[in-house]
């Protein structure tokens, strides 16, 4: 028998301020650990939130203090931690990056955002990455992503026909669009018939308000963890042996027909 046992951070981050944020993160990630939980997954851009005018000047260089610090805190706490994100500088490029750790504090993975929320100009600060990422934490693999690369279903099957269990989707997802993201999200799990563990801020970045409902919801679509709007950590437990029986009773992926599909 399977089981994996996840926290969800959902934060109320502080604008620009790297140290109170990073602060905030190890509480939640010892409060994570002191719930016995095997993985931790932050919101993203977890160091400065979505994001200052002066975010290039407050990014991490090479992600050398964040990989630092999760390292750090996944060794003490003894936890997997799927970082979120940070305002990554790479080669004087400004990255959307989220960097994994395992339990002994060994990278073990890292994801640079692919798809940039145009709207909000986030294309015109960052670059977007060009590689998915999957992973195995404590023998189950996974994969992630950051909050707009939900809307591309391309993107996300994508990962899934890597052989995905659990997918981790950290975002700053505004409150005007909750209905979307709450739908997008049980969407993913459905369609590819994995779990799915969606974390989100709370709080403001200027004018904007982020949403919560953090969650983690099961192949089926029902729902581990339900979504609020309140700061906290919220934990479940991922029963991974369903996942078996639910690909056998509706075998998707073998009744694809990849031949017949044009993008």
């Amino acid at each position: 028998m399977i089981y994996l046992k996840v926290s969800v951070v959902q934060s109320n981050l502080i604008l620009a301020d790297v140290g109170a944020n990073f602060k905030g993160a190890e509480e939640s990630i010892k409060k994570a650990s002191e719930e016995k939980s095997d993985v931790v997954v932050l919101p993203e851009l977890f160091d400065v939130s979505f994001f200052p005018e002066n975010v290039m000047e407050l990014a991490d260089t090479g992600g050398k203090r964040t990989k630092e610090f999760l390292s750090n805190c996944s060794k003490k706490y003894d936890i997997n931690i799927v970082g979120g994100s940070v305002a990554n500088k790479i080669n004087g490029k400004l990255y959307n990056t989220c960097y994994i750790f395992n339990r002994d504090g060994t990278e073990i993975g890292m994801y640079n955002k692919v798809h940039l929320f145009s709207p909000s100009g986030e294309d015109k600060i960052f670059t977007p990455g060009d590689k998915m990422t999957t992973f195995e934490l404590d023998g189950v693999k996974c994969a992630v992503a950051i909050c707009y690369d939900v809307r591309f279903v391309e993107w996300i099957r994508m990962n899934a026909l890597e052989n995905i269990d659990v997918f981790f989707l950290p975002a700053a997802w505004p409150d005007k669009r909750t209905m979307h993201w709450d739908t997008l999200n049980r969407s993913r799990a459905i369609e590819n018939q994995m779990f799915v563990v969606c974390v989100n801020s709370v709080g403001t970045a200027y004018s904007s308000k982020f949403g919560g409902h953090s969650a983690i919801i099961d192949p089926w679509g029902e729902y581990v963890v339900k979504p609020t709007d309140e700061e906290g950590v919220f934990s479940g437990k991922l029963d991974l042996n369903i996942i078996k029986d639910i690909r056998e009773s509706i075998n998707v992926f073998k009744d694809r027909k990849p031949n017949l599909y044009k993008f």
